[in-house]
């Protein structure tokens, strides 16, 4: 009997990807699997089943791929969270820090009604910089956070903790050592 796969062993390791000493976990070969691709958007979505979610909200940008599923597996609507200058309406912006430097992220201004519940999602939690900065987003438009779900979780460098410091729901399906 052969064992059946887990979500963590569609993703591909790049060996020094951005940079040397960096090991890139790399979801499109999930993404590009049928069955790992369904596997993946069923276990994002099995701790909030019952749970009343008017929003899926995505970080650039895989985490756009995975919303836009999500959503329609939820029959509610998608709100994507881009780089600054990006989106075309009236939007607010979130500046954040990188490890070497400062990005900004932006919403549309209308994106989200005070009291909606809103999930967030992304394909890797690493520091935590950008769904932080997407939770203030949220946050500031009114919405109320009902948690926040990531293939990858990289336990190393500290997201996981930063966001539950914030008081977040943080679901991963998968864990990596390491960078």
């Amino acid at each position: 009997m052969t064992e059946q796969k887990q979500v963590r062993d569609y993703i591909r390791a790049i060996v020094d990807f951005p940079h040397d000493g960096i090991v890139f976990r790399d979801v499109t070969t999930l993404f590009a699997d049928p069955r790992g691709f369904r596997m993946a958007i069923d276990q994002l979505l099995h701790p909030y089943a019952g749970i009343r979610v008017d929003k899926v909200v995505g970080l650039e940008a895989r985490g756009f791929i995975l919303g836009g599923a999500i959503a329609h597996q939820l029959s509610v609507g998608f709100v994507p969270i881009r780089k600054k200058g990006k989106l075309p309406g009236a939007t607010i912006s979130q500046a954040y820090t990188l490890e070497y430097g400062e990005a900004v992220v932006e919403i549309h201004d209308d994106a989200i009604r005070p009291g909606e519940r809103v999930l967030l999602i992304d394909d890797l939690l690493a520091t935590g910089g950008t769904a932080e900065a997407g939770i203030t987003l949220i946050e500031r438009l009114g919405g109320e956070i009902v948690g926040c779900a990531f293939i990858v979780d990289l336990p190393e460098l500290g997201g996981r903790d930063r966001l539950l410091a914030m008081g977040m729901d943080v679901h991963a399906l998968c864990a990596f050592e390491g960078h």
